[in-house]
């Protein structure tokens, strides 16, 4: 073996890494399974190209201690209150219902109370990488499931940390004739207390210092002796040092240097997390799996089967989710968790759990993980299935006053239009496809029914041939092209103001030849270009100059490239030419003439 063997070994798994990642984020199956298998394969127990050494294992729980710390940092005091039924209700049922009933299953199995304990906290834990990303993807993070899997992972991510202190406890039981160390509970709160006050007293002043010096290298040389320091702390009493660097980022989510320290932290966890990713596949035991594949594919049926259905009544019956956001919330977290191997880890190293049962559960583990992204596709399409077979049926509008506004999209623009409508009282009436949006319309008092307003019936039932004005407020630009030529099509009396995301979204409006076309974001934008200009010391008159300058010039500039906006090429001379023509009105502070005439746009 060559003095340089260690780095024959990293080559590889970077290659394995570089090849695998994007292999698996292009088939949607996400990061995280691809450093599992990757490490699978090139693990001692598979095609034993890499070795696993206790170096690797050091640096790999370096990536869990940053994750802590980072999940630490997210856990503010007003994020917990403002999340406290997702986190503290669902997620407090769902953790110690799902551990007791591992529990009582490792009992009757004749397995030690103390192992069964361990077994049941850890196998209740679920991957929060794998779920948030899983969710991210489908952009599922905001729907009632993806709100509530992520208060669930949250409570499990709090779950953990009095795990880890309380495991070598028990150890210490399992091997005093007192049955508890009065001497680690000791040095577990002495511990606690050093980092809290570690943390008040010495944490902002050493970051105060580190950002006076102005140099990004002391920032982060500060932040990573935060991180280790305080795990450091934990791990010296007996603890782990997760624990550590969890009770420090705490302390921190409320301080002014917190996104910075994030800022500074992101590089170190990705790499660190995929090193300890790739650990936990090479650690799986593949002669056991194969030799005792009956009970793996066993644990792996029962993990899914008692998880998922925890989750699934929990999402019915105590959040109230409907049929298939409880289904979509049992697939993305029924897995295994990450941090269950940081459990059944530290149950070894204590004498709590033997060898044998912690690569078993490892090993069941590592496979729900890699089954899960699957799992959730199939889940994705019965549950679309299942929505199309119980659709909700539109509402019917009942007989009440012509509404002389019809206002299509009831989201975060439409209700600001609602609002001033109501407060002037002039009846309105809105139509939104989303069931939520309605029924939490409808607790404020909003005249709104669910329904598609593309349909011709839809607007007849709404008697847009009695209002004034259409409202398209809707967020889909091309489902808002086809319902614009619908309406002017079939009530071309009835002027209609829309909602434009972009300037290709403006065109399509125009050529439906909507009345007023506003841009969602341009009049925002336009006062923060003013207010940047003012605080980089430009006086108010001349920076509300250079702002209207620029609105005429852009208004003129869209007008313009609206007859050519077929042909790309002349689109780009076009966007080239305009900045030119800008920049010399800018320098002789001349506003542009105004634009040929056509719709108005804002």
């Amino acid at each position: 073996m060559h003095e340089a063997y260690w780095l024959d070994q990293a080559l590889l798994l970077l290659a394995a890494v570089v090849v695998a990642v994007p292999v698996f984020i292009r088939l949607k199956l996400g990061g995280v399974l691809a450093y599992l298998v990757a490490g699978a394969l090139l693990g001692p127990t598979a095609l034993g190209l890499v070795d696993e050494t206790e170096q690797q294992k050091q640096v790999a729980e370096l990536g869990v201690v940053l994750l802590m710390f980072l999940v630490g940092l997210e856990l503010s005091p007003a994020r917990l209150w403002l999340m406290r039924r997702a986190v503290f209700g669902t997620g407090s049922v769902q953790f110690f219902s799902t551990a007791g009933v591992f529990s009582l299953i490792g009992l009757a199995l004749g397995q030690d109370w103390r192992l069964s304990v361990v077994a049941g906290g850890a196998l209740a834990l679920s991957s929060t990488a794998i779920g948030v990303q899983l969710l991210a993807e489908r952009k599922q993070i905001g729907e009632p499931h993806g709100r509530n899997a992520l208060g669930i992972l949250l409570f499990q991510d709090l779950a953990a940390i009095p795990a880890l202190a309380i495991i070598p406890l028990l150890g210490a039981a399992a091997t005093t004739d007192a049955g508890f160390s009065w001497l680690g509970l000791a040095k577990a709160i002495g511990s606690v207390a050093a980092v809290i006050v570690f943390g008040r007293y010495l944490v902002r002043p050493l970051f105060r210092v580190a950002a006076q010096s102005k140099s990004v290298e002391v920032f982060s040389a500060a932040t990573l002796f935060v991180a280790l320091g305080t795990a450091w702390i934990t791990g010296l009493a007996g603890l782990s040092m997760p624990l550590g660097a969890f009770l420090a980022g705490i302390l921190l989510a409320d301080s002014e240097y917190r996104h910075e320290v994030e800022s500074h932290l992101e590089p170190f966890k990705g790499l660190l997390l995929g090193l300890f990713f790739l650990s936990v596949g090479m650690s799986v035991d593949w002669s056991l799996v194969l030799t005792k594949w009956d009970w793996v594919l066993l644990g792996v049926l029962v993990l899914f089967v008692v998880k998922g259905s925890i989750l699934f009544a929990l999402g019915r019956f105590f959040a109230r989710l409907a049929k298939r956001d409880s289904l979509r919330l049992a697939a993305v977290i029924a897995q295994g968790g990450e941090f269950a191997f940081v459990l059944l880890g530290l149950a070894s190293q204590t004498g709590v759990m033997p060898d044998a049962e912690r690569d078993l559960l490892s090993a069941c583990i590592v496979i729900s993980m890699a089954i899960t992204p699957i799992l959730v596709i199939v889940v994705e399409r019965w549950a679309s299935r299942l929505q199309h077979e119980s659709k909700r049926p539109f509402d019917e509008v009942p007989g009440h006053e012509n509404p002389r506004v019809v206002i299509a999209g009831f989201g975060r623009v439409g209700q600001i239009v609602g609002r001033v409508l109501r407060a002037s009282n002039i009846p309105f009436l809105a139509l939104e496809h989303s069931v939520e949006q309605v029924d939490l319309s409808r607790r404020f008092g909003s005249l709104i029914y669910y329904g598609d307003p593309g349909r011709p019936e839809t607007l007849r039932a709404a008697r847009l041939e009695h209002a004034e004005v259409f409202v398209l407020a809707m967020d889909n630009a091309d489902e808002s092209v086809r319902i614009a030529k619908l309406v002017k099509r079939l009530y071309p009396h009835v002027q209609v103001i829309a909602r434009a995301r972009n300037r290709r979204h403006v065109f399509g409006l125009w050529e439906a030849e909507v009345d007023v076309v506003t841009r969602e974001t341009f009049h925002s934008s336009l006062k923060m270009a003013r207010r940047t200009l003012q605080m980089l010391g430009m006086d108010d008159d001349r920076a509300g100059l250079r702002v209207e300058q620029f609105r005429t010039h852009d208004e003129a500039i869209l007008k313009a490239q609206f007859q050519v906006r077929n042909d790309e090429e002349k689109m780009i001379q076009s966007s080239r030419e305009a900045l030119a023509e800008l920049q010399q009105i800018f320098e002789a502070d001349v506003v542009s003439p105004k634009g040929p005439t056509r719709p108005e746009s804002m």
